[in-house]
């Protein structure tokens, strides 16, 4: 499929264009081959997300911990990819319905909003679609998210169509999610665990050598945030157990 320029009457893109809408409610709208990730600095999502009983879709804010702020999401599989992404130390920031793409596609423009645009530590930007498999055996959904791709390659950004990851995997990571803020686990807690578990020993041993006299659970939360943090790693496709084997990473 072609993304191609088009001519200067009106309701036409001379170039495609990425709007992007900011804090103080300016619209700036930016030719994608010019577009850098400076331009989404203070930016908002493109749409006003909002949960209203009765909505067919399930939206809400997820609370980050890779950008100590709220990124917004439109489905239970978005959060799903936003969960993994903050898990992800690959990932330093996380924008949210970054901007609206319009191109002249064959003889008309088309729009589209594109779910997230990940940061990723090595300097390359991510953009991300969700769409669940089933609907993507539709022609047109795959038209759809075609042109945004072709578009986004050409630029020399990574594109990602996402439609759900190991079942395990998830539940895992939503459970350590439970430890992903600072402070809910006392930083000195954290740093005596960090210090006293060692490589490859199974979780149950960890936890009942770092709780000495005290009962085996407690010093189970400062193992999970060093799970979550990434400084300790797990075999996440099958369910955290007591055999579940860690290992030092940093």
């Amino acid at each position: 499929m072609a993304v191609r320029s088009s001519g200067g009457a009106r309701g036409t893109r001379k170039v495609p264009t990425a709007s992007i809408r900011y804090e103080d409610a300016s619209v700036r709208k930016v030719p994608v081959q010019h577009l850098r990730l400076a331009d989404f600095a203070e930016s908002r999502p493109w749409r006003d997300v909002r949960s209203v009983h009765g909505m067919a879709h399930y939206s809400g804010k997820y609370a980050s911990a890779t950008t100590g702020g709220h990124v917004v999401y439109e489905s239970r599989l978005e959060l799903a990819r936003l969960l993994l992404a903050d898990f992800d130390p690959a990932v330093q920031g996380i924008f949210a319905q970054p901007c609206r793409l319009a191109a002249r596609i064959g003889d008309r423009v088309r729009h589209h909003v594109p779910d997230f645009l990940l940061v990723m530590r090595s300097a390359t930007v991510r953009v991300v679609n969700v769409k669940p498999a089933d609907r993507l055996r539709d022609p047109k959904i795959v038209e759809a998210l075609a042109w945004p791709g072709e578009l986004i390659r050409r630029h020399g950004w990574e594109y990602e169509i996402w439609s759900g990851a190991d079942r395990a995997l998830l539940e895992n990571v939503r459970f350590l999610a439970a430890y992903r803020r600072p402070g809910v686990v006392p930083e000195a807690e954290v740093e005596q665990a960090w210090e006293q578990v060692e490589d490859g020993e199974e979780l149950a041993l960890a936890e009942r050598r770092l709780a000495g006299d005290r009962p085996p659970e407690e010093a189970r939360p400062a193992l999970m945030a060093l799970l979550w943090s990434g400084r300790l790693t797990t075999d996440l496709t099958r369910p955290l157990s007591g055999e579940s084997v860690v290992r030092r990473c940093v």
